[in-house]
């Protein structure tokens, strides 16, 4: 009678798995740290900080579904609009731009007026969406 033998199995390579995928998971942690999205960094007013603005104290701008600036009603060059909100910042000290978007206007156009605002240090900035009533006179 023939006697069955069993066959040896490779040897159990778990641990060495194991370290493999520890070491990944310490990898992917690392890597997720450098990964940081930080937008648009604007200095914010203080949480306590209370401000009074003048009617005469905000520049209100709009973004056309063109790309195009109008300012008071009228186009206007990115160039006129650096000089103008520059000027105003150094005339008023409680200067404010608002920024009023039209919902088809191109995303680079809103990132390049926003980036304007930015150097050239406006303490108030804001904008929003033009809402249908606006778009349509």
């Amino acid at each position: 009678m023939k006697v069955r033998r069993k066959k040896r199995g490779q040897p159990d390579n778990s641990a060495a798995l194991s370290d493999i995928a520890f070491l990944l998971i310490i990898y992917f942690i690392v890597i997720a740290g450098f990964n940081i999205n930080k937008g648009f960094l604007m200095d914010l007013p203080a949480k306590d900080s209370v401000r009074t603005l003048h009617k005469d104290d905000i520049l209100r701008f709009e973004l056309t579904e063109s790309g195009g600036l109008t300012f008071n009603g009228s186009p206007i060059t990115q160039n006129e609009t650096e000089e103008r909100i520059a000027g105003a910042a150094r005339t008023r000290e409680n200067l404010a731009v608002l920024l009023t978007v039209s919902p088809k206007a191109p995303w680079l156009s809103v990132v390049s007026f926003i980036e304007l605002a930015k150097r050239l240090k406006i303490k108030s900035f804001s904008f929003k969406k033009m809402v249908a009533a606006e778009t349509e006179t």
